[in-house]
């Protein structure tokens, strides 16, 4: 499967989701929120750098609830552009 490059708006929106879930996480391990989130450290790290612009639904709600942050801060913080890449994907 070819994938196609990120646009601007979504490298930008992954930095922002980034700097949310490191500002959530706060003292705590990146390992112990990656363990119980059932992602790999390796997975939160690149998430947190920005590294992975457009992480998966699933992979964000399972950090987003270990960090007690609802879906809905996170979709505030990414911003509406959000939609707009999903109509894109799927067309």
């Amino acid at each position: 499967m070819v994938r196609m490059p990120h646009t601007p708006a979504e490298v930008e929106r992954g930095e922002r989701l980034g700097a949310l879930l490191r500002r959530a996480r706060g003292d705590r391990s990146m390992l112990g929120v990656a363990l119980d989130a059932g992602v790999s450290p390796e997975t939160l790290r690149k998430i947190e750098s920005g590294r992975v612009a457009t992480p998966a639904f699933s992979t964000i709600a399972a950090i987003a609830g270990v960090l007690d942050i609802s879906l809905d801060a996170v979709w505030a913080e990414i911003g509406s552009d959000a939609a707009e890449s999903a109509r894109r994907i799927a067309s």
